[in-house]
């Protein structure tokens, strides 16, 4: 059915009977109609060939669109398939493109899977309490940096340091984005992060002294022991508890920490010291013989899992209130530090893999180094003539 499609048209004409619908097609656009359903709904639509194919595309529902809108839009598409493009299949592919919500499920499962259990769980939650309320149901095409910054910015007013994170998380997501052709570019490129202060809280010999003092005394043996084994190795939390028997050989005194439980995902072999034997020799002659968790929970078969609420009674108990449980680590590293000893065997001792992790201690050499050169001018100064004159120092 040819005829000129007009307003009274499109108004008046009445939904067929006996077929599912019916098209009028427009004289004086080729390729434009007006189809009316049997259920009376009604749009305009464009008829084309392209490639050999023929090819119908719905422009819009009436009276959402006039005739004339819609005459105009039939128009424009026709001028699209004249220099060879499809607006159909570029439609579909629109609406068939993944969004961030599909991105981030597939960044879960193809890479942040092989991260340790409480990165893989902590990135969860960092998708779906912080991203996607927000950008989840935006095409990845169409993300711009403006969109990246501007949740920077949002997340930066309540945490600023989780905003990084967030941020650093999105920046691999996008390109593995570009890796699986999703988008060629990286729209976190160029984000301006938050200043981070390193922090290097460490406990001084006093503190310490509090601190195991508390310990020894407290009811809780099992949470106890962990921060003791804490102090003692430089071992990270998640380590520890998670740390099952035949991780160690206390004969030789060697932990070796398997890759999935290192933050690093690589198996860390490290010596202990007698005092760490000893403890875990002691932990192991309480326990009953089929316990695999050096430190288990409530059900035998699973590892202690809070701990942080014993942590705050302990060290309020012992006057340091001001100190994480990942300080320990730095606690460790600087009384390593402050004996002496060098930055490779330091970094080898706390597993970490790049130079520049254990070079945050490195300012710890003053104390030794200063003692080191007061020996020296302890002997200088004895000698005659090289005595400071005490007038001129003190005027």
């Amino acid at each position: 059915m040819r005829e000129k499609i007009c307003d009274k048209l499109v108004r008046t004409v009445e939904p067929p009977t006996d077929r599912l619908n019916v098209t009028i097609w427009d004289t004086e656009v080729t390729g434009f109609g007006f189809c009316v359903t049997r259920a009376e709904a009604r749009a305009f639509v464009l008829r084309y060939r392209i490639d050999n194919r023929e090819r119908r595309l719905t422009i819009g529902s009436y009276p959402d669109w006039s005739v004339t809108a819609a005459r105009e839009e039939a128009k424009a598409i026709k001028r699209q398939v004249d220099v060879g493009r499809d607006p159909l299949k570029e439609r579909d592919e629109r609406r068939s493109a993944p969004t961030v919500a599909d991105l981030a499920q597939r960044y879960l499962d193809e890479h942040a899977r092989f991260k340790a259990d409480h990165a893989y769980r902590d990135q969860q939650t960092m998708f779906s309490r912080l991203v996607l309320p927000r950008i989840g149901t935006m095409k990845v095409t169409e993300v711009k940096h403006t969109d990246i910054d501007r949740l920077h910015r949002d997340i930066s007013k309540r945490t600023r340091i989780q905003a990084n994170r967030v941020a650093q998380v999105l920046r691999k997501m996008f390109n593995l984005a570009i890796r699986w052709e999703y988008r060629t570019d990286n729209p976190v490129t160029g984000l301006v992060f938050n200043a981070e202060v390193p922090r290097n809280r460490f406990l001084s010999p006093e503190e310490i002294r509090r601190l195991t003092s508390v310990l020894a005394d407290h009811p809780n043996r099992r949470c106890a022991d962990v921060i003791r084994l804490l102090l003692l190795t430089g071992a990270r939390r998640g380590e520890a508890v998670n740390a099952t028997w035949d991780q160690f050989d206390l004969e030789n005194g060697i932990w070796t920490k398997p890759s999935s439980h290192t933050k690093q995902r690589r198996e860390h072999r490290v010596p202990l010291s007698q005092a760490a034997v000893a403890l875990l020799r002691e932990i192991k002659t309480k326990q009953p013989r089929f316990c695999r968790y050096v430190f288990p929970g409530d059900e035998p078969d699973h590892p202690l899992t809070e701990i942080k609420g014993f942590w705050d009674r302990v060290r309020t108990k012992a006057g340091i209130p001001d100190v994480h449980i990942h300080d320990l680590r730095h606690t460790y590293a600087s009384i390593l530090v402050s004996s002496g000893l060098s930055l490779p065997i330091i970094g080898a001792l706390l597993g970490h893999t790049q130079t520049q992790t254990t070079a945050r201690y490195s300012h710890l050499f003053d104390h030794p180094l200063r003692e080191a050169t007061e020996r020296v001018s302890a002997v200088v100064i004895e000698f005659p003539g090289t005595k400071p004159d005490q007038d001129r120092v003190t005027g």
